[in-house]
């Protein structure tokens, strides 16, 4: 299960160019984006373990997380962008 849901969580930050963690706090009730989760045949995951990837203003991929509390993912994930460079946002 950890692989699948890794592989969405980094679905997830590329294609809304946010990570989960930022992403979450968007679809809480109230919020710009709730009910986005539903969408895209559940692929969507609203919690931390997503990060994208930018290089000089544009985005070049995401790094997804799972297998350990979400704190603990969000960290992993963030670490592996980290390793790549300094990451820079559009």
């Amino acid at each position: 299960m950890a692989v699948p849901l890794a592989e969405d969580k980094a679905y997830t930050a590329l294609v809304n160019r946010l990570s989960t963690i930022e992403l979450g706090k968007q679809c809480q009730p109230g919020g710009p984006l709730f009910g986005l989760q539903t969408n895209l045949g559940g692929r969507m995951v609203i919690f931390p373990g997503g990060v994208p990837v930018w290089r000089d203003g544009k985005l070049m991929g995401a790094v997804g997380a799972s297998g350990g509390a979400v704190e603990q993912d969000h960290a992993c994930a963030l670490a592996g962008v980290l390793a790549l460079g300094k990451p820079t946002q559009a």
